[in-house]
């Protein structure tokens, strides 16, 4: 099989840790015969250096002219620090969420069992949790209008729109999953509070009742849903929920893992898929050789699977990160005082893939 494949590294820690998926590809790629090339593009704070803009044309035209999309991470102090400052990083993540349709972002969440100490949860409550957070991706507060300030400057507003066919298109998705899964779809909103997310649960309880009968839905403030998802994560399947909330409750989730850096991610819509980790640009670990490559590694396992139809070679992927795990071959995030870094990491698995 050949596929062509957009690699947008970003910011911070992004060139690294993209640099070991891509390895690890590699060595999918030798042991499979596979055939997958690469097309290199900015975005975030380096797109915005090179040509003022965070998601240039240049970049948007090299992934529509690809098979599938692996993003690294964004965000820059420089930018992050100034109030002031026109142009974010961040803009451009959620441009290219917009331009590529990308409307379903998936997170899985099932910790290793080798690694249950490093959550910081009990043993007992972490064991055995394996739920998939199903977030909208392209509405909601992020992207509603009107927003900005008043004249005088002293006030700011944003607005949170939803519409009824854009909760139906990711209510699908999350309904797929459930009947790939267990069968439970957990639907996270504050419809006590929220217009939109009255429409969620009306919108949401009408297709389980017409289109999903064998599917069990539940509903939960989303206050309450974080409570229990670090009090009881093992009582999730597939938690759908709306843009903010699910970006707020995927990176919660990341304290069952012990760590967001074993934490893939894809987002699927109307244009190409999008394979990615949940973590940010950790500027301050830049070039140390320290970040953790296994979610990025992951989400490249994610992207053969859901987007290429190989689940073999994904499965040969997630057995190495499995086994490097399960030895201690961990970046110092999981194992404290752990001799191997970035790039040792990235060189281990993609070995235990070209030996599988």
């Amino acid at each position: 099989m050949k596929k062509t494949i957009a690699v947008l590294p970003g910011d911070g820690i992004g060139p690294e840790i993209i640099s070991q998926a891509v390895k690890v590809m590699d060595a999918v790629a030798e042991r499979y015969s596979h055939e997958f090339v690469y097309r290199y593009a900015d975005v975030g704070a380096v797109a915005i250096d090179h040509t003022g803009e965070p998601y240039p044309d240049s970049t948007h035209k090299t992934c529509m002219e690809s098979d599938s999309v692996l993003f690294g991470a964004i965000g820059d102090p420089k930018y992050d620090n100034n109030p002031a400052a026109r142009v974010r990083p961040e803009q451009g993540l959620l441009k290219m969420r917009k331009a590529l349709g990308l409307f379903a972002n998936i997170r899985p969440v099932k910790p290793y069992d080798t690694l249950l100490d490093a959550s910081p949860l009990k043993n007992g409550i972490v064991a055995g949790s394996d739920f998939v957070v199903v977030r909208e991706l392209t509405g909601g507060i992020y992207f509603g209008e009107p927003r900005g300030r008043n004249e005088a400057g002293d006030k700011a507003f944003d607005s949170c729109v939803y519409s009824a066919e854009e909760i139906r298109r990711v209510a699908e998705v999350a309904f797929g999953y459930a009947r790939r899964r267990r069968g439970k779809v957990t639907l996270v909103d504050k419809a006590n509070v929220l217009a939109t997310s009255r429409l969620w649960r009306e919108v949401v309880t009408a297709m389980q009742k017409e289109e999903y009968p064998d599917i069990a839905l539940d509903c939960l403030f989303v206050d309450n849903a974080a409570m229990k998802m670090v009090s009881d994560p093992k009582a999730f399947d597939v938690i759908l929920t709306e843009n903010m909330f699910g970006d707020i409750l995927s990176d919660v989730s990341g304290v069952i893992n012990g760590s967001i850096g074993l934490l893939p991610s894809a987002s699927f819509g109307s244009g190409r898929s999008l394979f990615e980790p949940i973590h940010g640009s950790f500027p301050q670990g830049a070039g140390k050789d320290i970040a953790n490559p296994v979610a990025t590694i992951l989400s490249a396992a994610m992207m053969l699977e859901d987007a290429f139809g190989l689940k073999q070679e994904a499965e040969a992927i997630r057995s190495a990160c499995s086994d490097a795990v399960s030895r201690g071959v961990c970046t110092p995030d999981i194992v404290p005082g752990s001799g191997y870094g970035t790039n040792a990491v990235g060189t281990y698995i993609a070995g235990k893939v070209t030996e599988s």
